[in-house]
């Protein structure tokens, strides 16, 4: 019921009262103002009742807002997880492509744009094909970039038999050491047919 019925009520149980017991009509006043009264309190439960549903709905609205919140922090913590990752790395480690890894391992390592890649995919494809478990079946050279031998792959990871980031990041390092530039390893390797 609203403020201004309850209201309305509350003067008619005053009136009631103030009158002293009086009759109106056929009945007494006074037990209009009981009737009256009872009502009021019986209104007062309700409101009560409309008051703590509305409370709860709030409650669970403010709950969906912060849920929504803490989903958010949450995206947000795994792309800044996910970007600590590539920077230590070098790479997304969710990327899968060897290809793929070894140009963001050339760009975010070594500063090398898509003319060093494309020198560093031509001695790849003269090598392994990328394929990170390619074996030469004369020397024993192993891997994407077939080092001879394969252990020394190592010094990058110990999981150089299975895992081309580890075989890359090797190659990389390999080739700025001796080359400066995959660009200088490609024109090595065209005039002398190994690297």
């Amino acid at each position: 019921m609203s403020y201004p019925i309850r209201l309305a009520l509350a003067v008619v149980a005053a009136v009631a009262s103030v009158a002293g017991g009086t009759s109106v009509g056929a009945r007494p006043i006074s037990t209009d103002a009981q009737v009256v009264t009872a009502a009021i309190a019986h209104t007062d439960i309700d409101q009560q009742s409309v008051d703590r549903v509305d409370v709860d709905a709030k409650a669970g609205a403010r709950s969906a807002q912060l849920s929504a919140q803490a989903d958010q922090i949450s995206q947000a913590a795994s792309e800044l997880k996910a970007q600590e990752q590539r920077k230590s790395q070098g790479y997304d480690p969710t990327t899968t492509d060897p290809r793929e890894i070894a140009r963001q391992l050339m760009a975010n390592t070594y500063g090398w744009g898509d003319a060093q890649f494309q020198c560093f995919d031509n001695i790849i494809m003269h090598e392994s094909k990328w394929s990170i478990t390619a074996t030469n079946p004369t020397s024993g050279a192993y891997g994407i970039p077939q080092a001879l031998p394969g252990s020394k792959m190592a010094t990058a990871g110990a999981d150089w038999k299975t895992n081309p980031a580890t075989q890359i990041k090797w190659a990389l390092s390999y080739v700025k050491a001796r080359y400066s530039t995959p660009c200088g390893a490609w024109s090595f390797k065209s005039a002398h047919g190994w690297y």
